[in-house]
């Protein structure tokens, strides 16, 4: 025979308190009014600036110089931090800061002209003109300067922008440090004339109209033992590095980071609805949950779009999440979601956007 349990008095008031507070906030009928979703903050976080100069720096690179148009300070940051500049359109673009963390009244990116790609890079070239205003957000890092014994650093074209203030720190601190800037042609490299001035014969210069292919696992054999290897460049050049990095020096540490999201792998379609909207699209197997929501509301927060950073975290309303992402706690990860990696386990979500 079961005998049947009584909670104690005082568990029974609690349960009777939690109780009236799901009645009333959550499932009542005055839920709806009384306790209202957060909604997604898309503006007001932004910090305007002026486009103080714009200086071409080598074949289809340009560099902008930005101020505060009231001039005061600008956020600090350290070597390895980007922005998310919201250009004149609406389009947001992640750029790297490339200018000297100890000037606070300016911040410095360079944009390489993409001609086939979504935009971003065109109207900059084409449209900005000094004493444009623009919004930023951050600055953020997820390509952190670390202390190290010694330093390898590998830069590929436009992947030179988060390395060189990251070369004037170790070369400031007196550290053992190298640098490897390859590129298609010298006309196509920026900052040569900096890094002259900044390194002589530790910058190694290697052009593939001079050098040829570059070797990405012999150029990081070179690295000293235990050295802190930095990558930055496009995807051929990053994934060579992940490949050869601990081989060929096992007690070192690899940094990367990419400008653009890597490609999706092993999706499958499946519907998003944004709850707030009533508004569903169709996620297609080899796009992200944010390019679809993108489509249908432009002014959707992100950032590094490599499932890090968390500026696009939503809560999840309906459906299970297969996540992709290196960011999210355990905690969350059963209502929540990063939209610029992660997806439907199954045929839908529904999000609290």
């Amino acid at each position: 025979m079961t005998e049947r349990y009584t909670p104690p008095a005082a568990l029974r008031a609690i349960g009777a308190v939690a109780d009236g507070y799901r009645q009333l906030f959550v499932s009542g009928r005055a839920a709806s009014l009384i306790s209202r979703p957060n909604p997604v903050r898309h503006t007001g976080f932004e910090i305007p600036v002026t486009v103080a100069g714009i200086e071409p720096v080598a074949v289809d690179v340009t560099c902008l110089t930005l101020t505060s148009p009231t001039g005061a300070p600008l956020p600090p940051w350290r070597p390895g931090s980007h922005l998310d500049i919201v250009l004149p359109s609406g389009k947001q673009r992640q750029y790297s800061l490339c200018g000297d963390p100890a000037d606070r009244r300016r911040y410095r990116i360079a944009v390489r002209r993409i001609a086939d790609g979504e935009g971003g890079s065109i109207e900059v070239h084409d449209r900005l003109a000094v004493g444009d205003a623009l919004r930023i957000r951050g600055p953020r890092n997820a390509f952190d300067f670390i202390d190290a014994p010694s330093y390898l650093f590998v830069a590929a074209g436009i992947g030179i922008t988060p390395i060189l203030p990251m070369v004037r720190a170790a070369a400031r601190a007196g550290a053992h440090w190298r640098l490897i800037y390859l590129g298609r042609s010298r006309a196509t490299m920026p900052f040569l004339d900096e890094l002259a001035v900044i390194g002589g014969r530790r910058i190694d210069i290697r052009p593939d109209d001079e050098f040829g292919t570059p070797d990405v696992g012999e150029l990081l054999g070179r690295a000293a033992p235990g050295a802190a290897i930095y990558v930055c460049g496009p995807p051929p050049v990053l994934d060579a590095a992940h490949r050869h990095a601990f081989t060929v020096n096992p007690t070192g540490s690899l940094h990367t980071e990419r400008f653009s999201a890597a490609p999706v792998v092993d999706g499958r379609e499946f519907e998003l609805t944004l709850a707030r909207s009533g508004t569903t699209v169709r996620v297609g197997a080899d796009e992200t949950a944010l390019s679809a929501i993108t489509r249908v509301q432009p002014d959707a927060v992100y950032s590094c779009r490599q499932g890090f950073c968390g500026t696009c975290k939503v809560a999840v309303m309906a459906g299970e999440v297969d996540h992709r992402d290196r960011k999210l706690l355990d905690a969350e990860r059963g209502d929540h979601m990063l939209t610029c990696v992660s997806r439907a386990a199954g045929e839908s979500l529904v999000l609290d956007l």
